[in-house]
């Protein structure tokens, strides 16, 4: 689709968005503030060049409209665009279309669109960003006045029968509680209220900042499903039935909607054109031990379109979609690539005395929400050698990147330092942008403000500013000592190491085998398969046996696989690229082998908390009861109790082992197929029946489940 505006030629300037006349709703900020029918969308935006809405345009709505085009200097606009059609020949599709808006009927019944104050939490993303509506100020929409009382109401779109929406969309406890302690940093005194059905926070990680952030801000978490929305003044007055059975109302200034994720608006046209099946939900269908695998051969689907799921898992999706494009392009490796040119490097201006430019960057409110960013702007300003000194929003976006280019131009900088997040996943960036300018990438320093100040002195602003400059300081006067190097290239050694023959590392092992390397597979074991090997049936029905055997058969046949069982992991040594590894075999001989990678795939081993009497017979363990229901359950049992979170989300273990309730649920399923009779009780905290796995939570209460909170 045409851009109607030149990209060779656009240099973002801003002018053209200066001059348009035609107002137009921001759909990328929620539909909360306007925008310019010539726009771009938000900072980070790639391309970083303007384009025209054909919708809004005047021009392109025919009527007579030149002012972009009078004033645009390199002559970028272009309304002569067409649509084009083109045909591009590819081994292997990735399908990553992200996910839909929950229906409005979920919305409505809480006031939506009725009341200005009840918006989605979206809105309050968009809200809360510093480069949003309100550059991160929360106000109520009624009267532009920060809320003091807010309640946040879970599962708006998710785990409802009424949308047809029976899966948990896994992300809104989490990203509820993280809204809420974002805005408590702008609004102190703001007091929240959370009504919920289950918390669901079962990642890695998640149950510990949940717990950590609700007992910081003292939030109020209440078990229930708010019934109705009504105004009364200048208040939201909230109706809810709480855990004893008595009905409640409450007043709030504002009520968020933590909405669900649903398939994509065009999910169904996306499935035509692909050919690829959609699930009961309209979510991309997959097989259960391959999640990314559609229908179709060859073509993959990563992140929501999958089902509901949060970054970190989009991203592993991501890799696995990389991994198994990889295995069938695997011929095609270094047949069409592009080499990235640089100009040469500025001899003369490197090697004069230091000019340096010192970018610090808010990162939205991640440091400047706690650091002073002005102050330590100004600091950096007075420290020698310093020839420019300012802040940025997002110095990673593209806009940042070339304003930082054209000032090493503007102003011969000579050496750059970016006060902002980790460099563990930005250095590279900017190196790359100061190579772009002429320079050396070595004449780079990063201060990490935000890892080592911000977040962790998040309670103390004013010392946080302090240690800001501290590390601007010491940056700078490192920097002053740097000195160009000439990069180079280590041969890496075309194999990897993988640890542990369960069936991640088995999955592992055959994936970096299929795409054409070696691989080295140890197990501690005399059998391949791991935990695996113990699990009988599956909650989806499928057969974990046939599988596993499969996928071992795979795994031994294949050619590139050097399996060592019964075997130790005596030493490692090397860098990057280059590792050596003792292996102690089974029968005592010591073997060295070469990789350029490993891959860690232990496992685990089930929990045996050591508060229950576990006795193999009366009181035992899910993974033990799943043996007994296999070979036959005792005609003599009748009632049958299960008891969740037994080590989990305690003491002994902080976190959730995700897997328990899912368990619970697929053994009360399996005793109520094999005896109705028997009485079956699940005593849990929260039921994590997230994703698709929620419906098998409600046939479970269908058939008769008994479950105690």
């Amino acid at each position: 689709n045409p851009r109607y505006v030149d990209l060779e030629k656009c240099t973002a300037c801003g002018d053209c968005r200066s001059v348009c006349p035609r107002l137009s709703i921001d759909k990328y900020n929620a539909n909360l503030t306007f925008t310019r029918a010539i726009r771009i969308d938000f900072p980070q935006a790639v391309p970083t060049a303007y384009y025209i809405d054909k919708e809004t345009c005047l021009n392109l709505n025919h009527e007579t409209c030149t002012l972009c085009i009078n004033i645009c200097g390199p002559k970028a606009i272009d309304f002569s665009q067409q649509p084009e059609i083109k045909e591009i020949e590819v081994g292997t599709i990735l399908l990553a279309p992200g996910f839909g808006p929950v229906p409005q009927s979920a919305l409505k019944k809480y006031g939506y669109g009725k009341y200005e104050d009840v918006m989605t939490s979206i809105e309050m993303e968009r809200l809360m960003c510093v480069s949003g509506p309100t550059q991160g100020h929360i106000i109520r929409p009624s009267d532009f006045k920060p809320p003091k009382r807010i309640a946040y109401i879970q599962c708006v779109g998710s785990r409802d029968i009424t949308c047809n929406r029976l899966y948990c969309s896994c992300v809104c406890c989490m990203y509820a509680v993280k809204q809420a302690s974002v805005i408590k940093e702008h609004e102190p005194d703001a007091e929240f209220t959370f009504f919920y059905i289950d918390i669901r926070t079962q990642n890695k990680g998640f149950d510990a900042a949940f717990k950590n952030i609700v007992d910081k801000y003292g939030f109020r978490i209440i078990k229930a499903k708010p019934g109705e929305v009504k105004k009364m003044g200048d208040k939201l007055a909230l109706s809810y039935i709480d855990e004893s059975g008595e009905i409640k109302r409450e007043l709030f200034d504002m009520i968020v909607l933590s909405v669900g994720l649903s398939p994509p608006e065009d999910a169904e046209n996306i499935s035509k054109v692909f050919g690829i099946k959609l699930n009961e939900f309209g979510f991309a269908k997959t097989s259960y031990f391959n999640p990314i695998e559609t229908s179709k051969p060859g073509i993959y689907v990563i992140g929501a379109f999958q089902g509901p799921k949060d970054i970190p898992e989009s991203v592993m999706q991501a890799s696995a979609g990389a991994a198994s494009a990889s295995e069938i392009l695997k011929e095609g490796r270094f047949s069409s690539y592009v080499v990235k040119e640089y100009p040469p490097e500025n001899e003369e201006l490197m090697s004069g005395e230091p000019r340096i430019g010192v970018f610090v960057c808010h990162c939205g409110i991640n440091i400047a929400g706690v650091i002073n960013v002005k102050e330590v702007v100004e600091y950096a300003g007075t420290l020698p050698k310093v020839v420019h000194a300012e802040d940025i929003v997002y110095t990673c976006s593209q806009d940042s990147l070339e304003h930082i280019k054209k000032k090493i131009k503007e102003l011969k900088l000579n050496r750059v330092i970016v006060a902002a997040c980790t460099p563990r996943t930005h250095e590279p960036l900017f190196q790359s942008t100061l190579r772009e300018a002429g320079l050396n990438p070595a004449l780079f320093e990063m201060a990490n403000i935000r890892d080592h100040c911000s977040w962790v002195h998040y309670d103390n602003p004013k010392k946080a500013t302090e240690k800001a400059k501290d590390l601007v300081r010491m940056a700078v006067f490192k920097s002053q000592k740097l000195i160009p190097l000439e990069s180079q290239q280590v041969k890496v050694i075309p194999s990897a190491l993988v640890i542990g023959g369960g069936v991640g590392g088995l999955t592992a092992a055959l994936s970096v085998a299929e795409q054409g390397y070696q691989v080295y597979l140890v197990e501690k074991e005399k059998e391949l398969g791991g935990n695996l090997r113990k699990i009988k049936f599956l909650i989806t029905g499928e057969n974990p046996k046939e599988f596993l055997n499969e996928l071992i058969n795979k795994v031994e046949k294949h050619e590139k696989i050097k399996i060592y069982k019964e075997a130790q992991i005596e030493e490692i040594t090397g860098f990057i690229g280059n590792f050596t590894t003792t292996i102690k075999t089974q029968n005592g001989i010591l073997e060295k082998v070469e990789h350029g990678v490993i891959i860690i795939a232990t496992g685990g081993k089930e929990y045996r908390p050591s508060k229950y009497p576990l006795d193999g017979e009366k009181v035992i363990t899910q993974l033990e009861f799943e043996e007994k229901l296999f070979k036959g359950l005792d005609k003599e049992v009748k009632r049958i109790v299960m008891i969740q979170c037994a080590g989990s989300r305690g003491e002994e273990l902080t976190y959730c082992s995700k897997i328990c309730c899912i368990e619970a649920l697929k053994n009360a399923l399996k005793i109520k197929e094999i005896n109705p009779s028997i009485d079956v009780y699940i005593l849990y905290q929260d039921l994590r029946a997230y994703g698709f796995y929620e419906k098998y939570y409600l046939t479970a209460r269908e058939k008769g489940v008994k479950f105690i909170r």
